[in-house]
């Protein structure tokens, strides 16, 4: 017995070592996007990015000179799994109400996927929050410092409004309730709030064993196939997913080494304290949701819109799309157009 034992350690200490673990994927970042891409560098990391110019009118300055006022910022950021082309319908509309910038967080799209970086434990505590390497990139804290270089680069001294998506949401609203003097006001779109997915904490010590670790990025490999089963759950209108849609969604899966990526996603750290202190955001807020999204339920966006008030105390508003899923944006962009821009422009919120 104890040879077998013996025999059982050693494989799982040796074999997953011996094991092949090559991606997928292989062509790069820049390859795989399109010809006119952009990217751009924030704090050492290569982020993808698409934008659209205003095109309304700012009317005229405050202080009687003939420069117009600086339009509003619009960032949008995505839900797990997808990129800059979830907004493809929305971008370009958007852009009446201000410029708008989309981009692709660490671990999708076409932004780059650091496989290591500078621990803070290795930096000093006091290096926290000032070097982006001093941050897993794919987790919560990684993400918001990188909104928050965003931010510095094409926000300084103007309006900004931050529309997320899902996980997207999640961090736009967090980032709203931690750094309320650089955000103006939000979009949630079924933010994932309350559930905010990854690796339970107890299981993060398991996860970084380096055997399992090691392996880690074949366990993720699956969402190839079964990210279709999760794009057909966030529709109710399965017409709406055509080839295109299908391709668009599939395209960052032929970037060599984007499993890792993923991995590294599952595994970074989701801590955050939103959920516990809505109450700190105090941004004018507007919640959109599908009828029957089945993936953030729709009761969750209904629950946080009795939760959140701006600062005046006035409630977030509420906008319910019917016979639309997790991705109104995608699914109904008319109705999230007419939603989002009537809101932005009514007088007096």
């Amino acid at each position: 017995m104890l040879v077998a034992l013996a025999s059982g350690v050693l494989a799982f200490l040796i074999v997953p070592f011996l094991i092949p673990v090559e991606s997928s994927g292989t062509i790069t970042a820049e390859q795989a996007a399109a010809p006119d891409a952009r990217f751009v560098t924030l704090k050492g990391l290569r982020v993808h990015i698409e934008t659209a110019r205003f095109t309304g009118d700012t009317g005229t300055s405050d202080t009687g000179t003939d420069t117009p006022p600086t339009p509003p910022l619009i960032v949008l950021l995505h839900g797990f799994g997808a990129s800059t082309f979830s907004w493809r319908e929305v971008l370009e509309p958007l852009a009446q109400v201000g410029d708008v910038i989309a981009y692709d967080r660490p671990g999708f799209g076409f932004t780059e996927r650091p496989t290591e970086w500078m621990g803070a434990e290795s930096m000093g505590t006091e290096s926290m929050g000032t070097e982006w390497s001093s941050l897993n990139p794919y987790g919560v804290p990684g993400n918001l410092a990188l909104l928050d270089a965003l931010l510095t680069e094409f926000g300084a001294d103007r309006e900004v409004i931050l529309v997320g998506h899902s996980a997207g949401g999640l961090l736009a609203a967090e980032f709203a309730r931690v750094n309320p003097q650089k955000v103006d006001q939000l979009v949630l779109v079924s933010p994932a709030v309350y559930s905010t997915g990854g690796a339970r904490e107890w299981l993060a010590p398991l996860l970084a064993i380096p055997q399992i670790d090691r392996l880690g990025p074949l366990a993720v490999a699956s969402i190839a196939s079964s990210g279709d089963d999760i794009l057909r759950q966030s529709f109710v209108d399965q017409s709406a997913l055509t080839d295109a849609v299908f391709e668009g969604y599939r395209r960052p899966l032929t970037i060599e080494g984007w499993e890792e990526g993923l991995w590294r996603v599952t595994t970074a750290p989701r801590d955050n304290d939103l959920a516990a202190n809505l109450a700190d955001i105090g941004q004018p807020t507007l919640l959109i949701t599908g009828d029957a999204d089945t993936v953030v339920p729709t009761a969750d966006t209904e629950r946080l819109a009795t939760e959140l008030r701006d600062a005046d105390g006035i409630p977030a508003e509420l906008v319910v799309i019917a016979r639309a899923g997790h991705l109104p944006h995608e699914e109904a962009a008319q109705q999230f157009l007419d939603a989002v821009l009537t809101w932005l422009t009514q007088p007096m919120r």
